[in-house]
């Protein structure tokens, strides 16, 4: 349990900030001279991945919460 927890509060509190790009979008991004195309794929290829997780994170809040909630009664 205390191994969880640990690992919890690592991944939370020591984050690195990260960039995605598929392969054809950094081949062409690449080549560009500006670079503000690139930082701007960049941002909406990490807004985009973030909406499941916090989707999915919300739907197993509800599930927990509802299952608590029927065990204590």
């Amino acid at each position: 349990m205390k191994q969880k927890i640990l690992f919890f509060l690592f991944s939370v509190l020591f984050f690195l900030e990260t960039n995605a790009q598929c392969a054809m979008c950094r081949a062409v991004l690449e080549s560009e001279e500006g670079q503000t195309a690139a930082e701007g794929i960049n941002d909406g290829i990490v807004y985009l991945m973030a909406i499941p997780y916090i989707l999915v994170g919300g739907i197993g809040f509800f599930i927990y919460k509802k299952y608590n909630k029927l065990k204590s009664n």
